[in-house]
């Protein structure tokens, strides 16, 4: 038998995720914003993030 508790309370009455995300270390905090972003933009745009632009680096020669 599967037995479940559940809470019932009206939306004003919740508690925030704040104190929870205030917990976490700044690093997790930032993983969980670059995951929530990648799935943003796989969502909306059906493609995987990446770079926009592809940047190379030249060698100049030396003047004489």
């Amino acid at each position: 038998m599967n037995k479940q508790a559940i809470k019932k309370s009206k939306i004003q009455e919740q508690e925030t995720d704040f104190k929870f995300w205030q917990t976490q270390s700044y690093e997790a905090r930032l993983e969980a914003l670059e995951q929530i972003r990648t799935d943003y933009i796989l969502w909306k745009y059906h493609v995987e993030p990446r770079f926009q632009r592809i940047y190379r680096v030249v060698k100049l020669k030396d003047k004489p």
